[in-house]
């Protein structure tokens, strides 16, 4: 009996297992009905492809947006153009309207009508109305022969003739984009609305629960959500902010499923992603680990210390800062993680393989070797001899630009008013424009800026940079008034006493008569002046090779296509709207470890540690768990549940997507990525590549029983079967 018993336990496993399948792809929603529809209907799904892309009916896409063009992904479920999106897409609008008096950081914010939702300049939310293949048109313009500059030219010209002829006589934004690495290419339409506003967010105990520690890690307890409002004009066209404009009218939005998800549930995923190099070599990957994120990782954990004492010891400080620190501190996590992957999952070995496969399936007819035989050597070429400019541009990136911040804002605030007292004196036009602007960002940059503290990392930045870089690539202030380490101090401090671009009131009475000798003798705008013109320098000779590579890498992805003809492949991330579907399920991380696909709210309470801000947990919510005061958001065990897994195929950019059952409906918000997969963006491991998704029955709980938003509740759609 026993034995049967077992026989029909490894049955149940082995079928359990069949059913959290994994199909790896960003896939274009215009092609699903080509490539996909079918894999998709055996593993459940309930809709046809004209349901989710078409551009005859209201479907999927058009209740799925692009915030910012791309940045993160957000969802529409109401008519009235209501969004739902990431609370970390949403931090820096949450950061600015923020005060020590008013921190929604801390409390959240939840808007109770249209009236007190708040506008954020800037922030835009577009919809792709269409998309076409146009590799043809351009292609037929080019030969095989052409040098790589003239190629580029003419696919360039082309490109704008078809977006010219897409947007005449419209409102429309668009643009030609290139796939699998130039051999096909795809015209995309979007509609660009430009009032969002802020609805509502959790606060951070919530939306940010487990912040750094918990970044890019299973079991994860987060909420992160936010919610923002699509607004339109009179005529329901996009419109700048005004007070006489109106929520859109939604073309389509998202129904919300209350019936959460079970293990080998079908889950799929519409988003924007940002980028991946899937087609990466091993040479690119070496250079990846050790010039990218080796570097990243050190120089941003040295200034995210600096910053997180300053942040720690003042409220003031914590809220300007809080936003560029979860920036930074989100790709200095994934630089470590992705480095941590890429060894443990033997990325480069596997990477080596298929060069060898493909070099033998080149070499074993003439023909080939004739067509693709360059395209690993112009590869390899490209990287190895690269490779150490590629860190230089890193540590230059990372210190000198990103790092300290005066240095690099000095130059954007700038620039623009040292062409026009140069080519322009006597213009009041022009000179008044560059007045405009300089205030515009000043206003800006100074909301959210502490010199002193910027003063303590800017001496940190210099010193790393003239650690790690050789001193012929040194910027002209570095080599003509630094000199050595040991005069950093003395330089930054004089530099701080004398700059116009450290202080609103230096700056702003410079404006009132600007001088060109003025400008160019300040400290800061002629070190940022040099910093760009040592990047332009850094920039030129990798640009100055790029084209051989451009080629090297089209071939190799052309004959990789050729070569395994029966494999449908997908090209890579570029934020534009992209599809990947796949299950419900857990993994196994490591040996002897097994984590269950969903997380509760005891864990929450588990992980609670009243001295650390990230595990703060509001009494409210304790309050609601302690009774189990859940409502019809629980699960069938009576449990508040915050987060799953799925095995969809994802990246940045993604953050923020729905994340949809099979009819279509929302079950949950993508956010993150998992620990063991992050070497994700350069190779998908189905075994243990897993999205993070917060269930939308904790957004709701949250919206309803925490924050009591019943107008927010009673405006989108829930569902029931």
């Amino acid at each position: 009996m026993k034995k049967i018993l077992a026989i029909f336990t490894g049955l149940a496993l082995m079928l359990q297992i069949a059913q959290v399948r994994a199909d790896e792809g960003l896939w274009l929603p215009m092609l699903i009905e080509k490539l996909n529809i079918g894999t998709m209907t055996e593993m459940g799904l309930k809709l046809s492809a004209e349901d989710i892309y078409s551009i005859n009916q209201a479907c999927l896409k058009d209740a799925i947006v692009a915030l910012d063009r791309g940045s993160c992904t957000a969802e529409v479920v109401s008519e009235n153009g209501l969004l739902l999106t990431n609370h970390h897409c949403g931090y820096g609008e949450i950061q600015e309207h923020s005060t020590v008096e008013h921190d929604y950081l801390t409390d959240g914010f939840w808007a109770k009508s249209f009236e007190e939702e708040l506008p954020n300049p800037g922030k835009t939310a577009s919809f792709l109305i269409r998309a076409e293949e146009v590799t043809k048109r351009i292609l037929k313009e080019v030969d095989k022969d052409m040098p790589e500059s003239e190629r580029q030219n003419i696919i360039d010209s082309v490109s704008n003739v078809i977006v010219t002829e897409a947007t005449k006589d419209s409102h429309y934004r668009a643009n030609v984009r290139g796939i699998y690495k130039g051999n096909q290419y795809v015209l995309f339409v979007y509609e660009d609305y430009l009032d969002v506003r802020l609805v509502g967010a959790p606060p951070e105990s919530i939306g940010k629960f487990g912040s750094d520690t918990d970044n890019w890690m299973w079991p994860r307890h987060t909420g992160d959500f936010a919610m923002f409002r699509v607004y339109a004009g009179p005529e329901g066209k996009p419109a700048p902010y005004s007070e006489d404009n109106k929520p859109m009218e939604a073309k389509s939005h998202l129904k919300i499923s209350l019936d959460g998800v079970k293990e080998g549930d079908f889950a799929m995923i519409m988003g924007y992603p940002g980028s991946t190099q899937r087609y990466l070599t091993s040479w690119g990957v070496k250079n990846e680990m050790k010039y990218t994120n080796q570097f990243r990782a050190q120089i941003r954990g040295i200034k995210q210390e600096i910053w997180k004492e300053a942040m720690d010891n003042s409220d003031e400080v914590r809220i300007k800062y809080a936003s560029k620190f979860a920036r930074s501190a989100n790709y200095w996590k994934y630089s470590i993680g992705q480095n941590k992957g890429l060894r443990n999952l033997n990325v480069v070995e596997k990477k080596q393989k298929i060069e060898e496969k493909f070099e033998n399936w080149v070499n074993d007819k003439k023909r080939r070797q004739k067509k693709y035989g360059e395209a690993l050597d112009l590869i390899k070429n490209f990287q190895q001899q690269t490779a150490q400019s590629q860190g230089d541009l890193t540590v230059l990136y990372e210190t000198l630009m990103g790092g300290t911040e005066i240095l690099f804002y000095s130059y954007r605030a700038g620039a623009g008013m040292e062409r026009a007292l140069e080519k322009h004196p006597d213009s009041t036009e022009f000179l008044n424009k560059y007045k405009t602007r300089m205030q515009g960002r000043m206003n800006g940059f100074f909301e959210d800026y502490e010199p002193q503290l910027d003063k303590k990392v800017m001496k940190s930045m210099i010193d790393t940079y003239m650690e790690m870089v050789d001193t012929a690539k040194y910027p002209a202030f570095i080599k003509e008034e630094i000199k050595t380490q040991e005069n950093i101090d003395q330089w930054v401090n004089n530099l701080f006493e004398k700059s116009i671009f450290v202080d609103t009131a230096k700056l702003a009475k410079y404006l009132e008569s600007p001088e060109l000798d003025k400008l160019q003798n300040d400290p800061a705008f002629a070190a940022g002046n040099d910093i760009i013109d040592t990047y332009r320098s850094m920039a030129g000779k990798l640009r100055a090779m790029a084209p051989g590579y451009d080629k090297g890498q089209r071939l190799f992805v052309a004959g990789l296509m050729k070569m395994n003809k029966d494999k449908e492949y997908y090209p890579d991330a570029n934020s534009t709207m992209r599809l990947t579907y796949g299950t419900v399920g857990g993994y196994d991380p490591r040996d002897a470890v097994h984590y269950k696909y969903y997380t509760t709210l005891e864990g929450v309470m588990e992980k609670e540690d009243p001295e650390v801000r990230e595990f703060n947990v509001k009494p409210k919510l304790k309050e609601l768990y302690k009774a189990k005061d859940y409502g019809r958001y629980a699960n069938e065990k009576g449990e508040m549940v915050v987060a799953f897994l799925t095995n969809n195929d994802i990246t940045g950019g993604n953050s923020g997507s729905p994340v949809m059952n099979a009819r279509g409906e929302l079950i949950g918000i993508a956010f993150d990525g998992n620990w063991e997969a992050m070497s994700g963006d350069i190779a998908f491991e189905p075994d243990v590549q897993r999205t993070i998704n917060v269930d939308i029955r904790y957004v709701l709980f949250i919206i309803d029983k925490f924050a009591g938003a019943q107008n927010l509740i009673d405006e989108m759609t829930i569902v029931k079967q």
